[in-house]
């Protein structure tokens, strides 16, 4: 999977916030978890329905300034 195509925006999907692979994980939920000093390996641990892949994707994309 491209990492493109691990964040997906649905605008009948958490009101169009951008998730993680079409799931109700939204990129701000994963970031907010990072901020609160989690790893990427606890992060997956406690949700094991994410891939490391998917957290860094997160990150990636807010670098690039394209959350909401």
């Amino acid at each position: 999977m491209k990492p493109s195509e691990r964040i997906t925006i649905n605008p009948r999907q958490c009101g169009g916030q951008p998730c993680v692979r079409g799931m109700r994980v939204r990129v701000r939920d994963v970031i907010e978890l990072l901020r609160g000093g989690l790893t990427s390996e606890e992060i997956v641990r406690q949700l094991p329905y994410l891939e490391r892949e998917d957290v860094e994707a997160c990150v990636r994309f807010v670098a690039r300034g394209d959350s909401k």
